[in-house]
């Protein structure tokens, strides 16, 4: 039956409960606009298996959409009858409608009677899941998990299993590609012939003569290794691993990389040592720049999949110094990443990517550290590449706290300091990010001498981004410099940002203020902070006056009642009569903040004077934050 057929199928069903009662007025009332309501929901469905065959894209993408409500209007007979047979004559038209229609299908099975009649939705699936386009095949894919989902076993042995068997022989590439996501789901619900059918099956993928089928089945071939019993893992998956590590294609060796460690989950100590361990390495020395890019990359991983034996894990740190060294930027890159995981902590007090490091923890001594991994890193700190320098500075000063004080001082202290005086701002950024990590083995006095000057130079930067990074990082080094050295060195570049051109870095600078506060007190506060925010409140300039309401309002909420009573609030009162509105209503909302944070007799009588004032400013905006606050009080 065709679309017109189904549409007027629809159009002419009779809505049920159309002879009513008269008698009972109301009761029939409420059936007509039930009536009514199905009447309408009819004209709908109609309309929507219309544009099923609309010459517009957009008309056949919103029925598509719909095929749920279509699929309930017409039951699940006409639904299993009709609309799946015509929906499998849809392969030819847009990607965009098969991409839809490929989701949709996988929602269907509650429309066609259930899960015992799911399995006729694999029929479009199969189809859709052979498309040259990739999109619509994943999205095929998904829905026939989805409906394999809700089978039984007896269902997938008869529908399944002979779907994907085609699928997996088919002559196009395209189904074979989407058959080897099938076996995960498919192979523990079945028989002892039928398993042994697709792991030979699988294998076979595995072996295709197209680079893509190879590709797709070796990116499943860990997932499939957790479903396989140990034996035919170690017999058949592992071979198969083996191979696809040469293959020609790197493109097909870079994804088993991650297969590695997917497999040796499944495996014992023993034939991790003699089969994962060999592929890492050759991996390692892959000629392909990305196979070695991903090795780097997922290292850690590695690292744990090659076992816990000493001998293992010695090898792995030999393996990860060639990383370190290899020719290629990218890779020393990834490698110069991963450097801190491959150290063991001196305290996990520090919190430093503390799952990582927990699981490589006691990877190797400190002996093995300075002995393999001090040296490339030194080299590292030299490297010509900008973005390599950059990941080992963001490391370097977390590696400290993973080596004796001798280690740290003789090998890590010359490589801060050259990594500081880079000429690159990101990897004199990356340097200071990490300042929170830096403990009593290399000190902050020892530090300071190039540290500072570092920090002076980032702060005027041309790239404001540059200077905002740095700006966040204030608060660390106040805690590190102490109150004394930090006004003599960084408390006037405070002041300074909040007269920056950026409003960014103006916002920025005045919440840094109350950062800066909590690891002083008040009285450090009234002495260092107060007089300039009372400069910039009398500065000509309405950017500076903004700065000043603005670290009022956050320094408000950390400096003492008394300071922010006597010092503060008076500022803010000022700045309410300002003569340009922007500032004004920003007042009123400084206010509403303060109210939180101050004695409330006092913001009973004078913020509420000044904001009831306000709520009479010929300027809406301001008219409008000043009730705004006067309600929240």
């Amino acid at each position: 039956m065709d679309v017109e057929s189904m549409a007027k199928g629809v159009s002419e069903r009779e809505p049920a409960g159309m002879e009513v009662d008269t008698q009972a007025f109301s009761h029939s009332q409420v059936e007509g606009e039930e009536n009514e309501e199905q009447k309408n929901d009819a004209v709908l469905v109609s309309v929507l298996i219309d544009d099923l065959q609309n010459d517009d894209v957009q008309f056949r993408l919103n029925s598509m959409r719909k095929l749920g409500t279509i699929a309930k209007a017409l039951g699940p007979d006409r639904t299993i009858k009709e609309l799946v047979p015509y929906l499998s004559e849809f392969v030819d038209d847009e990607d965009d409608i098969l991409v839809v229609l490929s989701d949709q299908l996988g929602g269907l099975h509650e429309f066609v009677g259930g899960a015992h009649q799911a399995h006729v939705l694999l029929v479009p699936l199969e189809t859709l899941s052979g498309i040259e386009e990739s999109v619509v095949r994943e999205k095929a894919v998904e829905s026939i998990k989805k409906i394999m989902k809700v089978l039984n076993k007896e269902q997938l042995r008869e529908h399944a299993v002979p779907l994907v068997r085609r699928l997996g022989t088919g002559k196009w590439f395209t189904s074979r590609v989407s058959s080897s996501s099938l076996f995960e789901l498919l192979y523990p619900h079945l028989e002892q012939k039928s398993q042994d059918e697709m792991r030979a099956l699988f294998t076979r993928l595995c072996e295709d003569e197209t680079p893509m089928v190879r590709r797709a089945a070796c990116q499943q071939l860990g997932n499939f290794a957790s479903v396989v019993d140990y034996k035919h893992v170690v017999s058949e998956l592992l071979p198969s691993m083996a191979k696809l590590t040469q293959d020609a294609q790197d493109s097909v060796r870079l994804r088993t990389v991650e297969n590695c460690v997917l497999i040796a989950k499944c495996l014992n100590d023993q034939d991790r040592q003699s089969k994962i361990l060999p592929m890492i390495y050759a991996l390692c020395k892959d000629k392909s720049w990305r196979v070695r890019y991903m090795v780097a990359d997922k290292f850690c991983d590695l690292t744990k999949a090659a076992g816990k034996e000493g001998k293992n894990r010695a090898e792995m740190v030999n393996i990860f110094v060639q990383l370190l060294q290899d020719g290629e930027a990218e890779v020393r890159t990834a490698a110069a990443q991963k450097a801190l995981k491959m150290f063991p902590p001196v305290s996990l007090v520090l919190n430093i990517f503390p799952r990582q490091i927990a699981d490589v923890a006691g990877l190797i001594g400190k002996e093995l550290t300075t002995e393999k991994l001090m040296k490339p890193t030194e080299a590292l700190a030299k490297d010509d590449c900008q973005y390599t320098r950059a990941a080992l500075a963001s490391v370097i000063m977390a590696l400290a706290n993973c080596a004796s004080k001798e280690v740290a001082l003789e090998f890590l202290l010359p490589q801060f300091l050259q990594l500081l005086k880079d000429d690159d701002p990101e990897v004199r950024l990356n340097v200071i990010s990490k300042l929170d990590t830096v403990n009593d083995v290399i000190g902050i006095q020892l530090l300071s001498q190039s540290l500072l000057p570092a920090i002076d130079e980032l702060a005027r930067d041309k790239k404001w981004r540059i200077r905002l990074a740095i700006l966040k990082h204030i608060p660390i080094l106040a805690t590190k410099l102490g109150p004394d050295l930090f006004k003599q060195k960084l408390c006037g570049q405070c002041m300074e940002w909040l007269r920056d051109s950026v409003y960014q870095i103006r916002i920025a600078a005045a919440e840094n203020l109350k950062n800066v506060a909590k690891s002083f007190d008040s009285k450090w506060v009234s002495a260092n902070f107060i007089p300039e925010v009372k400069r910039l409140a009398d500065s000509k300039k309405p950017s500076h006056r903004m700065s000043a309401i603005y670290a009022i309002k956050y320094l408000s909420e950390v400096v003492e009642q008394k300071l922010c009573k006597d010092e503060l609030l008076p500022l803010a009162v000022n700045l309410s009569r300002d003569k340009v509105a922007n500032l004004r209503f920003t007042v009123a909302k400084t206010f509403q903040t303060m109210s939180g944070f101050i004695d409330q007799s006092v913001a009973a009588n004078e913020i509420r004077s000044c904001l009831e004032s306000l709520a009479q400013d010929p300027d809406q905006d301001v008219v409008y934050f000043a009730k705004e606050a006067l309600e929240c009080m």
